[in-house]
């Protein structure tokens, strides 16, 4: 990872564990979905690795059971409608959007399968919708994350070059949709992944949450 400054022209955040804390939407999504299948609820660690091999396409059999598909129909919908009232932004997360936001074009890049209205409606709810000048969803591109189109598009509608943007996420999933893009790479800890996990990805950075991003971003024009 560089020491230096990044020098930026855009920034594309990822949503959750980047912007929002959605934590608390995975778990209650799990608890509903396990409570509809009579089994056992997992414990929070185990259960909060069901969305992290979901956004990386990695089998959850062994933790929910043979009926996949019936379990993800239940947790996915119950997910979405969760994160209408249980996500809350990270802390300090307005302020460091406002400052940013006045120095770069910023987009959100979200794997939700869901409309980009639903996500502006529940930006809104926790004030951070006026931040960005571009939402996507996966349902705006035919491969989501890691695949890079969804930040090409992005930077495309920005008027802005991919290798003069950033992409800020928590997940393994971001650094890799980055660097096929070509564009820089920030990890955040906010998330559901640990320091470890996401330096064998090889970021650029990685910081503790996007309050601290404004200490390594240069802006150019």
């Amino acid at each position: 990872m560089i020491q230096k400054k990044l020098k930026v022209k855009g920034i594309l955040f990822d949503l959750d564990g980047t912007i929002v804390d959605s934590k608390k939407a995975y778990l209650e999504a799990a608890r509903v979905a396990f409570a509809t299948f009579g089994q056992e609820p997992l414990e929070t660690l185990a259960a909060l690795e069901i969305p992290k091999r979901l956004e990386q396409g990695i089998s959850i059999t062994d933790l929910v059971g043979r009926n996949v598909n019936a379990f993800l129909d239940v947790y996915l919908k119950t997910y979405y409608a969760a994160t209408k009232n249980l996500t809350v932004p990270i802390r300090n997360s307005e302020a460091t959007l406002a400052a940013l936001s006045k120095k770069a074009k910023l987009a959100l890049i979200t794997m939700r399968f869901v409309s980009k209205v639903s996500v502006i409606e529940e930006l809104t709810r926790v004030g951070l919708a006026k931040f960005f000048a571009y939402v996507v969803t996966a349902e705006d591109t035919r491969a989501p994350k890691p695949s890079p189109e969804a930040l090409i598009g992005a930077v495309k509608a920005m008027d802005v070059n991919i290798c003069d943007c950033v992409i800020v996420g928590d997940s393994v999933v971001d650094v890799r949709a980055g660097k096929s893009a070509g564009s820089m790479t920030v990890a955040v800890l906010s998330g559901l992944y640990s320091r470890d996990e996401l330096a064998k990805e090889n970021p650029d950075l990685i910081v503790k949450d996007i309050t601290e991003l404004p200490e390594f971003l240069e802006f150019f024009f």
